[in-house]
This record gives C-alpha cells, structure tokens and sequence, in this order.
C-alpha cells in the first residue's frame, strides 16, 4: 500500500472552484500607466443560476461568465427553509435565479422573499420561472450532450464524446442533470456573452467543473455506498417487505441511536453534508465531552427520555393552518411543548458555556409555558378521544356548559314527546316503535314511526314528511317514496314539535353546542400559530440535541476518543463532530473525499468493469481532487491487461506526484508488486509505503492487523486459496507456476495429467482402428492414416 499527500506541516487552501481558473503562480507585473490606459476594460463578470428543489434535495449548477465555466453541485439535501440554498447565494452572488414554474410551497415562499430582500447589494437578483417542460430530464440530457463544447475534440465521435461528458457530469443526480438543461436552455434564450454576435456563434463554454461550499466535504453516491456511511437492505418482517427499506450494518447505522424522527433526519444530514468548519465541530465535540463524564450520565439519560416526546411539530401546524387538526394533534403538541420545558429547564442547571445549552436555555421562552398552559385547560382529552372530535373542559364557557346540562338530559325529554306522540296515532295500531333522527345541519329532529308489517288496512303510498329546522319558524316538507312496500316495514312519518312550545323546548335543549366549541378551538389554534417560531426553533435545538447525545452514548458504548483537529492536518473519518474510534488522534479538514474501491456495474450501461473504474471514478478523482482532497484507491488496473493496468495506475500516480505541494492525499492499495520493483514510481519525501503486518507458521499465515512500513514481499494467495477450500494439488501447482514465472522459467505442464491425455488418446485412436472395415470397397486406407492416426500419434507422442 502506497500513501502519496502533500508535505507535512503546510497548511492547505484549497481554492473556491470559481476562483481556481483565475490563480496564477507568481504575481503578475504592474503594468506603466501608459499602457493601463489603453487596455480595454474588463466586463464586469456574471452569474447566473439555476436551482431546482423537489423530495427535500436541491439540484444547482451556475454559469459564471468571467471563465466561460458551468459549475454544478450533486444533488444535496436541504432543509424546508432552504438553508443550503440560501448559502449558495451568500457564496455566489448570482446577478439571476432560474427555475421552474412548478414549485412548491416552500420554494415559492423562499423565491418571495428574495425577491422582496431590499437590503441585498449591489442589487437583488433577478427571478426567473421557465416552463416545467424545460427542465424535463430526458431533454436535459440531449442538451447536454448535443451541446458544442471547445474543450472537446471534432475527431470525437458521438458514443466517445457521451463516455468523456459522464466522466465529469454526474447523470445519477435527476436534479442536476435537469438543472443543467434548464440553464442551457436559458442561455440559449438570452445569448449569455454572444448578445451582439450572430446567431450561429454559440455560447462560450469552456468546461464543467463540481462547485462545492466553502465549509462543506463533496462526497459522491459511490463513495457513501463503498465507505458503508449508509447501507439500506430489505426489512426482515414479512409486513413489512412491501413497505420498504430499513438501515443495515452502515456507520450511520452504528451511531444513530436517536430518540426522535427528526434528530435522526439531522444525524443524516450530517453525514450528508459533512463540514469543514473546525469551529462547529469543536461546539459538537464539547457537548459529546461534556456528557461522557460519569457525573452526567444520569442527566444525558434523563434528556434522552424528553427527547423521545418531541413529536413532528411542523406537521401540526401545517394541519392548523389548513383547519385539519385532529385530536391526537393536541395530544402530541401538548406532550412536546411540555418535554420542551423540562430540556430548558435541565439546560439552564447545566454549564453555560457550552453553546448548546445556553441557547436552550434563552431560546425556549415563556412562550412555551403560555402555549402549554393553553392547551391543557382548554382541551378535554378524554372526552375529545371518546367524541372523536375537539371538546373543551367544564368551567371554560358558561354557555357551553348550559348547553351541554340541557343536552344531557334530552332521553328524558324525547321519551315524553313519543308518550304525548302515540296518544295521536290510529286506535288500531296495537303497536309501534319510534325511531329520532337528528337533523345536525338543519338543527332539527325527525322522528319515524315503524309498524308491524301484517296491518291489513296497510297498502303502498307515497308518504310527506315535515320536520321542524332551527332555521325557519315554518315546516319543512319533503316527500319519501316506498318502493317495494311488501319487503319494507311500514313506515309513517311526522314531525316531533307539534306545538310551538314542544319546538322551541327542543331547540333550547339541543343548541349546537359543537359549533361554539370549534370557535375555541380556532381561536386556540390561532394562539399556536402565533408562536410557531418558537416552536419551529425548539424542533431545531431538540434535534441538535438528540444526535449529540447518541453519538455520546456510542461513543461511550465502544470507547471512542475525542479527535483533535488541526488545519495542517488531514482528516479521514467523515466529518460530523462525533468521537473516533482510537486511543488519540489528530486530524484536520478535507474538502472532497473521491475513491475507486468498488465497481458499481450494470448491463444498462453497456461498459466493460475497467470502463466504468475510468470513467466513473478515476477520472472524477483526477479532473476534481484538490490539495485538500482525499483520494482513495483499491486495485485499480485489474480490470484490463496485467501490463496496461500497471502502467494506467503508474501514470495516475506520477501525475499526482508531478503537481509537487498541491498534490491530493492519496491511498493506494494494490497487489501489483511490479509497481516497486520495476521503481515506477519516483522516489521522495511525498511517497511512503506500507503494508500490513504478517507472520508465516509453518503453512499457516497469521494476521496481526496492524499497519507497518515497508512493502509487501508475496500476495500470499496460496494461504488465501487454502482458507477459501480449494484442493491442496491446484494450491501447489498455482504455487508453483507462480514461482516459474517469477524465476523467468518454462512453466512445463503436470506429468501425471500428460500421462492420462497420452493414455485417452490411445484409446481413442485404438477404438478407431476396431471400427475400421477393411472389405469397404469406399475405404481409403492413405486418407484414413493421413487425416486420422497422424493427428493423433502426434498428440501421443
């Protein structure tokens, strides 16, 4: 294994990507006055971007006009305020905003207020909106790669030119291909640069290049998946196959032992988005300190079972603001804001100045207690789940009591209207029942009289039923058509107010009660809507707070360390503020991790496996790594010819190498012994060789798993085919083929299996001989011995 990286002890700066086409060695010579004079003035350079957001990730690319470079950034999750959009901007200044039509909420509210954003200098940028259909992806893709770029050669054919384009543009992420058409077709439109030149003089532009935040790590799909940072698998429940996907044996899997869904969506986006700013994760390593100490166990766990009650407020409010609020909302929102107050008031016994606590502590106000406080003497829970919809304690509105009084005791009250109802009815009915049906929204009662079927005076009429309506002083008829009367009860109808006062009794005692209760409860929604910042700030420091506390409880579990970081030095483990797993250590910052570890082949590609290691990952390495990236690579060169292989990672290498103080940190993990001994690589203080220690006993080979200097003497892969199960007499004839080529030897074939071929081909030709008919007048017995024994004497001899 060959470790190649930038000298010790120089402190690296990695330059802005749009900045990366404007540095130059050595300072360039001030120019005489005179000559100043006559330069012409250098237009003002311009951005302008293009965004696209859709299922929480965001796809940018921008075109920058002073390097004629379009700049893209994968696709990368985002929170609904648009936090890492809104830092794009800060960075970038865009002069315009392309985007689509058809957005949702959360983009149209963004693209609102910054649009509206006064204060920006020296101007707001200009917003935007192409049709949808413009960024559809397939179209993008034909932009893309219809386009005409001077930075790819005419001699390119088309298939050549799609292998180099995907080399650099990363067709996996939807969002950013899409982004990418989408700016093509706006520069299209507006002739960026080429505004007063012909229309067949196209756009300058003059290469692709990743764009990454100042205090962000790009890492790629293939790095995650290789790396194991995530690893999704088929859930083991037989309910839950259909369903989806559940974590598997990943390092998120490892450290996410958070207590609430969106501590563990930050934890993700963690990992997602690593940092380079040293100063956010130091904030992030002192809380992990802090409860890590024995004393503070009992509160890390006590803050753990509050976490657990911090429910999906924004899912609340959205439902408030839309009037669907259900009864289990209040539930949930009452128990949250109540576990808020407990972590504030845990927060402000805990040491202050540590940032993460003094912000619990101020930012969780007495809002918090009002809205508690609220809730629990408005809303009656038990009696809500049994109604299944919103009611309000006793004592809260005196009108709504009374109401609710009269409304209990209306059995009573419906038993004496029926009483009062038979004495009207025909003498001839020996019997009937009476069945009330309320009308809820007409705020009155019909009643239906049911008879038995055997009356024989009953035939089939056509029946008007009027029922008395709080909304008019006057009946309301409407008619009831019995179809099949022979398979119906018989069935009579009148209205159950047969006198005003009956009426009026009926309407007093059955007062809509419900309506004045879901005034309250809008009002009270209104009182929680009006506090949603603080609530939405809670949700952001709660979840802060649960992945802080489950990487202390892993790193308590598995007795990891605090790292220290240090600009001057590199870091390998993903970078989210958590405790790694060593007795000390020292690393600093990347901006970029690239790797060639595992091919990810398909069929649908249609490229071989060394294609798709070239293509997908080296190249992105070498077009994109930094001094300050780390570049990772397994075996590269195995997939094609031994000679062309070695000489590919040696050349890859060697360039590397030739950059001098802006070389990458790169590991290189390879079985080509040849690359040492053949010296391939240029010697100096930039490359270091090491291997993994071992120890032969006897035939067996012991691993002692530790790293040491020096190079590798033999692949060892007679041991490795032992441990696999293969036959002893195959081991030992590789070996030995192995040591013949070695030596520069004529590997010479196996004398036991030359024994058995010669002894199968006498008998083949024998069995030839006894089918032969010497009275065949057709026989020729020179062919025969021509085309049939020669052949085979020469292959038994």
């Amino acid at each position: 294994m060959a470790s190649v990286g930038a000298t010790p002890g120089r402190t690296p700066q990695g330059p802005r990507p749009r900045e990366a086409s404007a540095s130059f060695p050595s300072p360039a010579p001030v120019p005489d006055p005179r000559e100043a004079e006559e330069e012409e003035e250098e237009e003002p350079a311009e951005i302008h971007l293009c965004v696209l957001w859709n299922s929480g990730y965001l796809g940018i690319a921008y075109y920058d006009t002073s390097d004629s470079t379009i700049y893209f950034m994968p696709d990368a999750p985002d929170h609904e305020s648009l936090k890492l959009l809104q830092r794009v901007l800060d960075e970038i200044d865009p002069q315009s905003v392309v985007t689509s039509a058809k957005q949702d909420e959360n983009m149209t509210r963004f693209l609102g207020k910054l649009a509206s954003q006064e204060h920006r200098e020296p101007k707001r940028p200009e917003i935007i909106l192409l049709p949808s259909v413009d960024f559809g992806l397939e179209i993008s893709k034909q932009r893309l790669l219809s386009g005409n770029y001077s930075f790819i050669p005419d001699s390119m054919t088309a298939t050549e030119k799609i292998l180099f384009l995907s080399s650099i543009i990363p067709f996996d992420c939807l969002l950013t291909v899409r982004a990418l058409g989408g700016l093509l077709k706006f520069m299209g439109r507006r002739r960026i640069g080429v505004e007063l030149e012909d229309y067949n003089v196209s756009i300058p532009i003059l290469g692709f290049k990743k764009f990454a935040l100042t205090h962000l790590v790009s890492i790629d799909q293939d790095t995650y998946s290789v790396l194991q940072i995530f690893k999704s698998e088929p859930h083991p429940s037989v309910y839950k196959v259909a369903s989806g996907l559940k974590e598997g044996l990943s390092l998120f899997g490892i450290l996410n032992r958070c207590r609430c869904k969106w501590g563990e969506k930050l934890l993700r986006l963690w990992f997602t988005r690593p940092t380079q700013d040293l100063e956010e994760l130091n904030s992030r390593l002192d809380v992990i300190q802090f409860f890590l100490l024995p004393q503070n166990l009992d509160m890390a766990q006590m803050l753990h079972r509050l976490l657990g009650h911090i429910k999906n407020v924004p899912l609340i409010l959205k439902r408030m603001k839309l009037s669907h609020t259900k009864v289990s909302d209040w539930q949930v929102l009452y128990k949250t804001v109540y576990s808020a107050l407990g972590l504030r008031d845990a927060c402000r016994s805990l040491p202050q100045s540590i940032q993460l606590f003094r912000d619990i502590a101020q930012e969780f106000s007495d809002d918090l207690h009002h809205i508690a406080s609220l809730i629990g003497k408005v809303v009656d829970f038990e009696g809500s789940l049994a109604e299944n919809r919103f009611t309000v304690l006793p004592n809260i509105d005196p009108e709504i009591d009374e109401k609710k009084r009269r409304l209990t005791g209306l059995p009573s009250f419906l038993t004496e209207v029926a009483r009062k109802e038979l004495e009207n009815l025909d003498p001839r009915i020996p019997s009937c029942s009476v069945i009330y049906i309320p009308l809820v929204r007409a705020g009155g009662l019909a009643s239906f009289f049911v008879f038995p079927a055997c009356l024989p005076w009953w035939r089939p009429v056509t029946l008007r039923l009027r029922v008395w309506t709080s909304c008019s002083s006057q009946r309301r008829s409407f008619t009831i058509v019995v179809l099949e009367p022979r398979s119906w009860m018989h069935c009579w109808g009148t209205c159950t107010a047969t006198s005003g006062v009956r009426r009026s009794e009926w309407l007093e005692r059955s007062g809509q009660h419900g309506d004045q209760e879901t005034l309250l409860m809008y009002q009270l929604q209104c009182q929680v809507l009006a506090r949603a910042a603080v609530l939405t700030r809670v949700l952001d420091l709660a979840s802060r707070l649960d992945v802080l506390l489950a990487l202390a409880s892993a790193a308590r579990d598995y007795g990891y360390s605090r790292p220290r970081y240090s600009p001057q030095l590199l870091g390998v483990r993903i970078q989210n503020g958590s405790f790694v797993p060593a007795e000390e250590a020292e690393i600093g910052a990347v901006d970029a991790i690239f790797t060639r570890i595992h091919s990810c082949e398909s069929i649908s590609l249609g490229l071989s496996t060394f294609m798709i290691d070239l293509n997908q990952q080296v190249a992105k390495a070498v077009n994109n790594a930094t001094e300050r990236s780390l570049v990772l690579i397994d075996e590269f060169g195995k997939g094609t010819n031994t000679v062309d292989g070695l000489a590919l990672l040696a050349a890859v290498i060697r360039h590397w190498l030739a950059l001098g103080p802006t070389c990458p940190h790169i590991f290189v993990a390879t079985n080509f012994l040849s690359l040492i001994q053949l010296q391939l690589l240029p010697q100096g203080p930039l490359v270091q060789y090491l291997t993994m220690e071992t120890c032969e006993d006897g035939n067996d080979l012991v691993f002692f798993y530790q790293v040491c200097e020096g190079v590798a003497n033999a692949s060892h892969a007679s041991h490795t085919a032992a441990q696999a199960g293969l036959p002893e007499k195959l081991i030992a004839r590789g070996k030995e083929v192995s040591d013949l080529i070695c030596s520069g030897e004529p590997i010479k074939p196996v004398k036991e299996l030359l024994k058995e071929k010669q002894m199968e081909n006498c008998q083949m030709l024998v069995d030839k001989f006894l089918k032969l008919d010497l009275e065949d007048p057709s026989l020729d017995l020179d062919i025969f011995m021509s085309q049939e024994v020669l052949p085979a004497a020469a292959t038994i001899l």
